[in-house]
C-alpha cells in the first residue's frame, strides 16, 4: 500500500476519523460554505471518496451572516450503539485578533451543536444545541456506556490568553442534553493556544490529543495522560506527537489538529491537517489539507512517529509514480450540483442557482455583490494542485453596469479575481478583471477592458503556482484572447490578510453572478471543466 499525503488535498482542513468495521470515514470542516461538513470513506486508508455533506438544509444550520472564514469549524465523528453521531461549532463572530497579544477584551460566539444518524450518507438529525463556552467539540464515548463532551474553553477577558485550557461534561444521549457540569480537565503546555481535544482510552490510561502551537508554521500535536477522566493529565515526555514547527524543510507544513483511529490489524494512524506552501512565495493558496501516517505505541505506552523524530511524512509506503493529475469536466446535465461544487452560507440554493430552469445549463440568479456575507451567487470548487486550468462557457446578458457574471478565484470577501461580463455606460458588453486583494488597508482594481460581442462566451483562468492568467473567447472565435494583466494567484492564500482576520479556507475556483440592480439578471454556464497540469 502506497499512501501519498495530503490524502484530501484542497481545502479539508480539521480532520476526524472513525472505523466502522472495515470501513473508514473522516470528516473535515468547511467553514462558510455550503452544504457543511465533508465526509469521505475509505477501505484503505489511501484512496478517499466523498459520501456525505450531512449539514444540508436549513433546519440544520444557516449561515447567512457568518463573517469569512467562520461558520461550520472542527466537526468530530464518532460512532457509539449503531449510530453516527456529529458534533461541530457554528461561529457567529470572530471580530479582530488583538494584533499585539491578547490585552483587550475578545467577545466572539461559538455554539456547539450535535446531530446524528444511522448512516453517513443517509438524513442527518436537526441539531442540539449543546454549549457555547468554546469551539472545538469532541465526544468520547467511555466503555461504561456514558459520553461525554469536550471542547476548547473560550476566555474573553482582557489580559487572558484567550485559550483556557480544555472542558469535558457528560452527555445523556438518551435525554438528548448535557447533564452535571463541566469540568476543566487540562490547561495545555507552553506551546499554548490548546484547541482540538480528543480523547481516548487505552490500557487503562485516558490519553488526551490537542492541538497547539497555533494553525499557522508553529502548529503541532500534543498529548497527554491520566488514569482518570478528570485528570490530573501529564503531558508527553516527548514534547509534541508530531510538528513541522521547527523543520522548515519538512515537506508538509502547519501540522497539527490530530485524530487517532486503529485498523483492523491493530496499528494506530493519526490523522492531521497540514499545509504545503507556494517554494517562491511560501504561501498555502491550497489551504490546510489532510494527511495521514502511522504511529507505534512505546514501551512506557506513549504515542510516537514510527522514526520518533515527530515529524509529518509525505510517502507512506514505497510510491509508484507521480499521482495523476486530475481532469474534470462537468455538464450540469444532471438536477443535482457535480459533488465537487459548494457554495456559499444560504440553506436555500433555489434562491441561487437553478439546473432544471435550463436543463444541460446551470442558472445562476443574480444576487448581492461577490463577498456579501449573505446571499450571493457563487459556485465553485476546490483546486487541488498549484498548476491548473478552469474553463468554463457563458450565455450572459448584462443590461447595466451593475450586472456581471463570469469566473472567478476566491478566497474570501477579501481576495479574489473575478473575470466577468458587464456592459459600459453605451451598452457595449465587455470583459474585464475586479481584484479585491490585501493590501495596504485593502485594495480593489479593475483591469483594462475587451470588447465582446453578443452571442456565448468561453472564460479560461490558468493557475501556475503564484501566477493568474484570464482569457476570454467569443462564440466563432478560433483563439483565446488572453488579457495582458497577470495576476498574484499567491495573495489568494491563508498568509496574505488585512491584520486581525481569520484566515482559516483556501482559494476556491467557479462561477459567479451579481446583480447590484435587485433584478435578478441570471448568467447560464453549460459547462465547467477542471484540468491540472
Amino acid at each position: 500500500m502506497t499512501i501519498r499525503n495530503p490524502i484530501l488535498r484542497g481545502f479539508n482542513p480539521d480532520p476526524s476519523i472513525v472505523r466502522v468495521g472495515a470501513d473508514y470515514y473522516l470528516a473535515t470542516s468547511t467553514f462558510e460554505w455550503f452544504p457543511g461538513v465533508q465526509i469521505h470513506h475509505s477501505r484503505d486508508l489511501a484512496d478517499w471518496q466523498l459520501v456525505a455533506r450531512p449539514l444540508n438544509r436549513a433546519t440544520q444550520i444557516d449561515l447567512r451572516g457568518d463573517p469569512d472564514s467562520c461558520g461550520v469549524w472542527a466537526a468530530d465523528l464518532s460512532h457509539a450503539d449503531g449510530r453516527f453521531h456529529l458534533v461541530y461549532t457554528d461561529v457567529k463572530r470572530y471580530g479582530r485578533t488583538t494584533v499585539g497579544g491578547a490585552t483587550g477584551v475578545s467577545l466572539r460566539d461559538f455554539h456547539n451543536y450535535w446531530v446524528w444518524s444511522d448512516r453517513v450518507d443517509g438524513d442527518w438529525s436537526d441539531p442540539v444545541h449543546l454549549n457555547s463556552s468554546g469551539f472545538d467539540p469532541a465526544l468520547f464515548h467511555d466503555d461504561d456506556g456514558r459520553s461525554w463532551l469536550l471542547n476548547m474553553l473560550w476566555d474573553h477577558r482582557p489580559g487572558r490568553g484567550r485559550f483556557g485550557g480544555i472542558v469535558v461534561q457528560e452527555l445523556d444521549r438518551a435525554a438528548g442534553r448535557l447533564i452535571g457540569g463541566r469540568r476543566l480537565i487540562f490547561h495545555g503546555t507552553a506551546l499554548g493556544f490548546t484547541e482540538g481535544p480528543h480523547l481516548y482510552k487505552r490500557d487503562g490510561w485516558y490519553h488526551l490529543l490537542v492541538a497547539e502551537g497555533g494553525t499557522e508554521r508553529n502548529h503541532a500535536v500534543v498529548m497527554a495522560r491520566s488514569r482518570t477522566l478528570f485528570g490530573p493529565y501529564e503531558p508527553h515526555p516527548d514534547g509534541p506527537v508530531l510538528t513541522a514547527k521547527d523543520r522548515p524543510d519538512a515537506p508538509l507544513q502547519r501540522t497539527g489538529h490530530g485524530d487517532l483511529v486503529d485498523a483492523p490489524d491493530g496499528t494506530t494512524w493519526l490523522t492531521y491537517l497540514c499545509g504545503r506552501p507556494l517554494p517562491a512565495s511560501d504561501r498555502c493558496v491550497l489551504g490546510r489539507e489532510t494527511a495521514i501516517q502511522p504511529m507505534h505505541w512505546g514501551e512506557d505506552g506513549w504515542l510516537r512517529t514510527l522514526n520518533g523524530d515527530a515529524l509529518p511524512v509525505d510517502t507512506v509506503g514505497t510510491a509508484k509514480g507521480e499521482r495523476a493529475p486530475a481532469c474534470e469536466r462537468d455538464d450540469f446535465t444532471d438536477a443535482a450540483l457535480p459533488p465537487a461544487f459548494q457554495w456559499l452560507r444560504t440553506p436555500y440554493p433555489e434562491q441561487i442557482f437553478s439546473l432544471t430552469a435550463r436543463p444541460g445549463w446551470l442558472r445562476l440568479h443574480g444576487r448581492e455583490t461577490i463577498g456579501s456575507h449573505f446571499t450571493q451567487a457563487l459556485v465553485a470548487r476546490r483546486p487541488l494542485a498549484f498548476r491548473y486550468a478552469a474553463e468554463t462557457l457563458l450565455d450572459y446578458a448584462p443590461a447595466n453596469f451593475q450586472q456581471a457574471a463570469g469566473l472567478v478565484c476566491y478566497y474570501n470577501a477579501t481576495k479574489f479575481h473575478f473575470l466577468h461580463l458587464t456592459v459600459d455606460d453605451s451598452g457595449k458588453r465587455l470583459a474585464q478583471v475586479l481584484s479585491v486583494l490585501p493590501l495596504d488597508e485593502g485594495v480593489s482594481t479593475v483591469s483594462a477592458s475587451v470588447a465582446i460581442g453578443s452571442g456565448l462566451v468561453a472564460l479560461r483562468a490558468e493557475v501556475d503556482h503564484e501566477r493568474l492568467r484570464f482569457a476570454v473567447r467569443a462564440e466563432g472565435d478560433a483563439e483565446w484572447t488572453w488579457l495582458p494583466e497577470t495576476f498574484a494567484a499567491d495573495l489568494l492564500s491563508d498568509e496574505a490578510t488585512l491584520p486581525g482576520l481569520p484566515n482559516f479556507t483556501g482559494t476556491f475556483i467557479g462561477m459567479a453572478c451579481q446583480d447590484m440592480s435587485g433584478t435578478g439578471q441570471p448568467a447560464d454556464f453549460r459547462y465547467f471543466h477542471y484540468l491540472e497540469e
